[in-house]
């Protein structure tokens, strides 16, 4: 039940095509108010509810806070701290913490990009493109605002709103103890809390991080900056594994500076990370043999006319073979665009001979008689 002499504030929403996006505007930096009193007062930022624009998407409700960090670092997102006598109708806040996370309309198109389907990127744009443009010089928002509660509300809190829309003031409405608790059909539960196990996990990893933390600030005159670069890397996917977003790029100049990192002089003949990633892309080539397989057939079916006037040997492993395969053999063969064209010339045929046999997939006549010697023997 809310308490007798409370007001709840009832936040103005905004239509984006299905969605209602409540929102409220900072002013000065430490207040806020409800209404906009002032059509020409630049000092008025639109806010909107982070709680309401996850609403829908694939991200669950415990995972938001993450999200919001993230955006709230690019200067998108910002956590508004209340004061305690302010209560949000239809939002239930943890007593520890009255805050809310708000997004700027520049993060609201970020959010719509990165989560929303095609159409309701479109419902983005078409409502929001106006208020866009008259906010385009706005400056990033800081990571958390404390603010002072004022007394404004709309007439109308259900009605959507637009960027022109100006209402008169009002009063917040008292909710007297004989009244029942509106907040109970509350949309998003700030009060959550997660399971034992989550928390848990949560515990042990964040104090891997503290360790890890101190460990940088303890060496931190003597880190060279190819440690740097390799810890900053990895770093970097660990926060794209939270967010859902592994880039390949990411990922791959990752796993390159691990590489790069190993220790110096380590012999072929006995090391653990080249044996694993062998393995790992011995399994990735065999799962593409079906895929393989159908491309030779349908190029046989093209060229059975021609079979003794197939192209030369490296624009034929090109249209057949994955171009990973291809690049492991040339490095592995000393055969790299670097080498000597006359080199590669000559021997690429091998290349497309090793190929033909390791997937399985003879084209060439000379592929044919060499595998069936082989069987023979």
């Amino acid at each position: 039940m809310a308490s007798v002499g409370v007001p709840l504030i009832n936040m103005a929403y905004w239509q984006g095509g299905k969605r209602r996006i409540r929102f409220i505007y900072l002013t000065k930096n430490d207040s806020f108010q409800i209404l906009k009193q002032d059509a020409s007062e630049d000092q008025m930022i639109p806010l909107f509810l982070g709680a309401d624009l996850f609403s829908g998407t694939d991200v669950r409700s415990e995972n938001q806070p993450r999200y919001h960090a993230r955006f709230a670092k690019r200067g998108l997102a910002t956590k508004l701290v209340f004061s305690s006598d302010c209560r949000f109708q239809g939002l239930r806040l943890s007593a520890s913490s009255n805050s809310l996370w708000f997004y700027s309309v520049h993060g609201v198109f970020r959010v719509a990009f990165e989560l929303y389907s095609r159409r309701d990127q479109l419902s983005v744009m078409e409502s929001f493109q106006d208020l866009w443009k008259s906010r385009i010089d706005d400056t990033d928002l800081n990571l958390t605002y404390h603010l002072n509660a004022h007394d404004f509300q709309p007439k109308e809190p259900e009605a959507p709103l637009v960027s022109e829309a100006q209402c008169a003031a009002a009063t917040f409405p008292r909710v007297n103890s004989n009244q029942s608790d509106t907040s109970r059909s509350e949309d998003h539960n700030y009060c959550s809390t997660p399971s034992e196990g989550s928390l848990k996990r949560s515990s042990s990893f964040t104090q891997k991080l503290h360790r890890l933390l101190e460990r940088v600030r303890s060496l931190e005159a003597n880190i060279a900056d190819e440690q740097l670069n390799t810890a900053s890397k990895l770093l970097d996917c660990a926060d794209g594994c939270f967010s859902g977003r592994v880039g390949e790029d990411g990922l791959t100049d990752a796993v390159m500076a691990l590489f790069q990192a190993r220790a110096p002089g380590a012999s072929v003949y006995s090391s653990g990370l080249l044996t694993a990633v062998s393995g790992w892309l011995g399994q990735q080539f065999s799962a593409a043999n079906s895929s393989i397989s159908e491309r030779v057939e349908a190029f046989k079916a093209q060229h059975i006319e021609h079979i003794t006037n197939l192209p030369p040997p490296e624009d034929l492993a090109t249209q057949l073979f994955p171009e990973a395969m291809r690049h492991l053999l040339t490095h592995w063969m000393g055969l790299s665009d670097e080498s000597q064209s006359w080199k590669r010339h000559s021997e690429y045929p091998i290349v497309l001979l090793i190929l033909e046999f390791a997937n399985h997939n003879l084209v060439t006549g000379v592929a044919h008689v060499l595998y069936s010697s082989l069987i023979c023997k």
